[in-house]
């Protein structure tokens, strides 16, 4: 309780100190006013030019190789995190993510997703990447090949599977694993890709602000971890020890890939190399420092000392959080939304989690889902039209209505994740058990699911 207190007082001092950083938001948000217009916003509209830009194109190839490269440094943070026996089991995990969402993907993610339609999903025009060429396609991108932006949010489509592992850590067998993952991403993360970024979709009709994933991404596969580590339930030795990290280097390895490849989830965002991705690029690492100072001095306050975990776990949470408000919020505002994520995940970490007992293994849904929920709502308040033209206003500037379009794309998000994710559980379960057997949890994933060891140890 005296966590909880302290907790809710430095809540309480940031929301008093709110109306008065605001004033300093708004003055950094007039020396934005000269950034581009709305063809370089996350969705550009329908361009007459199709002429390819090398400047543009050359940019997004850069930002889908630093996006791929997220998917082995989440490998590295995740298993550094837990027990020895189980870590080959997580880089297996996300290794085949990458493997097999590449390919869905391009035989039918992408036009599920992105294909014009109005409907549950996009359809089933762009299936194999039929009419999918080398040309822009002007409603999504007017100056790079229409490809590229397809492989682009490939990388998007790999990851977001990939962020629930950290979940259930060492209870899912691997089989079962494939076949949930591909349920997933199918009927789960391509239905709420197309609602909130593509041609038709309802939520971006309705105005809906998600610049690189907050509501995709992190809030979608943060609710679907929630759901399945209640379904799987505890570790089986969760009730008797602490299970310890096995090795923080790799974890802190992980957060740096993680923190290097975001700027391409983040600035590469914008399509196409311009005042855009820099502000992008500049909030994004702003933002991710001061979430990482935030848990940082949380860890001080609450347990006498900093730790290396915290302020890495920091790190990511700031980084979840400014990913949908990348393309829309200044300097000042990613600062504020970085130290108050930290309070927020900290707070369901250190105290939801222990009081209502459900198993998260490594807090995807504390810090994911917790944060993108914070980000999304952030980019209501403080949202700019001086920095995108082709956004909107936030709270803060005079747009109260954002807020509620916020908090209906969060609404919808949470419940659709949630009752497809257990949906989609149960249903695998009853056809081939989705927990591995006791004494294949206590050998650990790397053994009984792989036959292979991380280390060897001479006696």
């Amino acid at each position: 309780m005296v966590h909880v207190k302290k907790i809710i007082i430095l809540i309480m001092l940031i929301i008093v100190i709110i109306p008065f950083v605001t004033t300093g938001v708004v003055l950094a948000d007039e020396q934005n006013s000269s950034l581009p217009s709305a063809a370089e916003e996350h969705c550009v509209p329908a361009q007459i030019s199709l002429k390819i830009d090398p400047g543009d194109t050359a940019w997004v190839l850069i930002s889908t190789a630093l996006v791929m490269l997220m998917t082995p440094g989440l490998a590295f943070f995740y298993g550094g995190m837990v027990g020895r026996k189980n870590v080959l089991g997580i880089l297996m995990q996300c290794f085949t993510m990458l493997c097999i969402i590449s390919v869905l993907w391009v035989l039918f993610g992408y036009s599920l997703s992105f294909a014009p339609g109005k409907g549950f999903w996009g359809s089933f025009g762009w299936a194999g990447l039929q009419g999918v060429g080398l040309a822009p396609y002007s409603d999504y991108a007017a100056s790079i090949p229409h490809q590229l932006f397809m492989i682009f949010q490939a990388m998007f489509a790999i990851i977001t599977p990939a962020l629930i592992i950290g979940a259930f850590a060492g209870r899912m067998k691997f089989s079962a694993f494939l076949v949930f993952m591909v349920l997933w991403a199918t009927f789960v993360y391509d239905p709420i890709c197309h609602w909130v970024w593509g041609i038709g979709g309802w939520l971006k009709n309705l105005g809906a602000l998600d610049f690189a994933g907050g509501t995709v991404v992190h809030i979608n596969a943060g609710i679907a971890a929630l759901m399945v580590v209640l379904f799987i339930g505890k570790r089986n030795s969760v009730n008797h020890k602490a299970i310890l990290p096995h090795n923080l280097p790799f974890t802190l390895l992980g957060t740096a890939l993680l923190w290097f490849g975001w700027f391409g989830f983040n600035a590469g965002s914008s399509l196409g190399a311009n005042g855009l991705a820099v502000n992008a690029f500049v909030v994004t690492n702003t933002a991710a420092a001061a979430a990482g100072l935030s848990w940082a001095f949380l860890d001080w306050l609450f347990n006498k000392k900093p730790t290396v975990l915290g302020t890495a776990t920091g790190a990511v949470a700031g980084l979840v959080a400014i990913t949908p408000a990348a393309g829309f919020v200044n300097t000042v505002s990613a600062i504020i939304i970085g130290l108050l994520v930290s309070v927020f995940c900290y707070l369901v970490v250190t105290v939801v989690k222990p009081k209502f007992g459900y198993d998260d293994a490594l807090d995807v849904f504390g810090v994911h889902g917790i944060g993108g929920i914070w980000g999304a709502i952030a980019t209501g308040l403080f949202a700019s039209k001086t920095i995108n033209p082709a956004g909107a206003d936030g709270l803060f500037f005079g747009n109260p209505k954002q807020v509620l379009i916020q908090l209906v794309a969060v609404g919808v998000t949470i419940a659709y994740s949630a009752v497809g994710s257990c949906i989609i559980y149960k249903i695998v379960d009853v056809v081939m058990k989705m927990r591995v057997t006791a004494k294949d949890e206590t050998i650990g994933l790397d053994l009984s699911q792989h036959h292979e060891n991380a280390y060897t140890i001479l006696e």
